[in-house]
């Protein structure tokens, strides 16, 4: 049975494309609790957050990960609200693992672009059953909205990790390919974006191509957490060189590559 909203169309398209915008699936008071714990993390950043707005440039682009074991709100919508059920619809699995949460925020005037990059090279997961859940905590236009190519899940391409400022990450693995220059093309794919409202989701692959503008507004700001998960072929993975979110390190991390992400780190919400 799909959770409350979602229909089959909807997993089909997210199948199929890699991306799915759906409606109105979090109540007005699972925004609210994002938002409370966003304020938090904000005034009390965690190790990973960044900066990417240089000194002097407009605006404020920032980012952070791997809080919710000190933020209540980001542990309690994980574990309660409709995002796993969701999940685990979207990826045709049995459980669900909760990978972590990511806050992106782009303050009215900010011209820092997010780089094309799709997710799956940074992690430490091996795979094809995964989602991230991109949830706006303020209204988003189109042109201001992350931007997908529909299919790129499915290219079978591994594109090397570029940072958000821009510079790619030092990789010894082979098989890793440079982004293409998408901008300079855009012609050649299937470029998707939405209009979203406080309340909507983008649902999209760990391997879909993204990128998003910067915030051109000069009043609205542009919070967004996005909750990702992961099904029941995911695997620990050891990437060479820098990885992100950097979870080898992490003092209570026992996996080895090849394990099951089942632990403490990656807790099993559904199944």
């Amino acid at each position: 049975m799909l959770p409350k909203g979602l229909r089959q169309e909807d997993v089909a398209r997210y199948q199929s494309d890699g991306v799915v915008v759906l409606r109105g699936a979090f109540s007005g008071p699972w925004i609210d609790t994002l938002a409370r714990g966003l304020a938090r993390n904000i005034a009390e950043p965690g190790p990973y957050r960044s900066d990417y707005t240089k000194e002097g440039d407009p605006g404020h682009f920032f980012g952070d990960y791997c809080n919710w074991r000190r933020i209540s709100e980001y542990e309690d919508f994980a574990r309660n609200s409709p995002a796993a059920d969701i999940a685990r619809a979207l990826m045709g699995s049995a459980k669900v693992n909760f990978f972590h949460e990511h806050v992106v925020v782009k303050e009215p005037g900010t011209s820092d672009r997010t780089p094309w990059h799709h997710d799956q090279p940074y992690y430490c997961v091996d795979g094809f059953d995964t989602v991230s859940l991109w949830l706006p905590l303020d209204p988003v236009p189109k042109e201001r909205s992350v931007e997908f190519i529909a299919g790129s899940h499915r290219w079978g391409r591994w594109f090397t990790p570029t940072k958000f400022v821009g510079v790619d990450y030092q990789r010894g693995d082979t098989g890793y390919e440079t982004m293409p220059d998408i901008e300079a093309e855009r012609h050649k794919y299937e470029i998707v974006s939405f209009d979203m409202e406080p309340g909507d989701c983008a649902a999209f692959h760990f391997r879909t191509v993204h990128g998003a503008p910067g915030n051109a507004s000069p009043e609205a700001r542009r919070r967004a957490v996005a909750f990702r998960w992961t099904g029941d072929d995911a695997r620990f993975a050891i990437r060479q060189g820098e990885m992100s979110p950097p979870f080898p390190d992490f003092p209570d991390c026992a996996l080895r590559p090849g394990d099951p992400l089942d632990s403490a780190l990656f807790p099993v919400i559904r199944g």
